[in-house]
């Protein structure tokens, strides 16, 4: 059984959200919070596996009992915004930061239209939480496996494609922040992320560091230092123009944005002078898009295993032996600018 604790200060909402999560078979409610002190003291002596966290509640609020709950006893931490405006989603946004999983958009009441699809979307995106080993162990070394097949650095990189998924957020925003404000090439973002919450995501990311980013419109063209969020329900790839080419044709292996799509978009149209990062999240996305950069000549980064939250994607990519070099997000950044260093000398 998988043991939940739900935070909210509405008891209307809480209740739904017990409902919901009791109609699965496989999880069990062990405890109710009505605000953030409540939560913390209830994380303490129940030790549940998955935390549903409310932002706004009196006195402490959900931000703050995320960030004591992660110093005190890392705990897996779904945020459940009751609102997708910008403002909103920043503050999920810096919850991510400070350890939670992942954002969801409050379930409507059953009398939504759409109600069974949003309350299964809820519900398994708290199962599948649940299954994250959390552990603060960012540092700021960087890490290295040998890597005797290892290739060159590309001598001429023109973009940079990232894609990522459960954890993606407070690494994206790591390596943004430590990117200089003469960063020249454009950088495309894939972030699995759920419904609504991509506008407010690129208006978070907008204020880390000294890049600017917005999600992508397509056909505007590539600029150097723009860094595109691909826009919600497309997949995001470039056009033979170096225009944002935005589509919407069906899920690639469940993904609408796909990391795969836009890794073989880039390989296609730059060939060796792409730079593919591919960084924390569940599954395996990606790992065909980057068979494309790597036969097209291009260089291929991963997040390494020791700061990931989880090491699905790039494990994959590794595993499938096409990275050339894998690094925590400090050594990912510090990369990037010695790349573009190395091209301008």
């Amino acid at each position: 059984m998988i043991r939940v604790l739900v935070a909210d200060d509405s008891p209307t909402a809480r209740q739904l959200i017990v409902e919901l999560l009791r109609s699965d078979p496989e999880l069990v409610v062990v405890g109710e919070a009505a605000d953030g002190t409540q939560a913390v003291a209830m994380t303490r002596a129940l030790k549940p596996d998955v935390i549903t966290m409310d932002l706004s509640m009196p006195g402490v609020d959900g931000f703050e009992a995320t960030r004591q709950i992660m110093a005190e006893r890392a705990t897996p931490i779904v945020i459940v915004s009751a609102s997708v405006r910008t403002s909103e989603v920043e503050i999920s946004m810096r919850a991510l930061g400070v350890g939670a999983l992942t954002v969801i958009a409050k379930p409507p009441g059953p009398q939504a239209e759409n109600f069974e699809l949003l309350a299964r979307r809820f519900v398994n995106t708290v199962k599948s939480m649940s299954q994250v080993k959390v552990v603060r162990r960012w540092d700021h070394s960087e890490r290295r496996p040998p890597s005797p097949a290892r290739r060159p650095t590309v001598r001429r990189a023109r973009v940079v494609a990232m894609a990522a998924s459960t954890g993606g957020p407070a690494v994206l925003a790591r390596i943004l922040s430590e990117l200089p404000a003469g960063f020249s090439l454009p950088i495309l973002v894939v972030q699995h992320i759920s419904p609504g919450f991509t506008e407010g995501f690129a208006a978070w990311l907008n204020t880390v560091g000294c890049l600017s980013v917005a999600p992508a419109v397509a056909g505007e063209s590539l600029r150097a230092g723009q860094v595109y969020i691909a826009a919600e329900g497309f997949h995001l790839g470039v056009a033979p123009n170096l225009t944002i080419q935005l589509d919407p044709s069906p899920l690639i292996q469940g993904f609408r944005p796909s990391a795969n799509y836009l890794f073989h978009s880039v390989a296609q149209v730059f060939g060796r002078s792409v730079v593919a990062v591919i960084l924390t999240g569940m599954g395996r996305d990606g790992v065909e898009g980057l068979r494309s950069v790597r036969e097209a000549g291009g260089t291929i980064l991963a997040q390494d295993e020791s700061s990931s939250v989880v090491f699905g994607m790039p494990g994959a990519a590794l595993k499938e032996g096409l990275v050339d070099d894998s690094l925590n997000p400090a050594g990912l950044a510090r990369r990037l600018r010695m790349m573009l260093e190395g091209e301008q000398r």
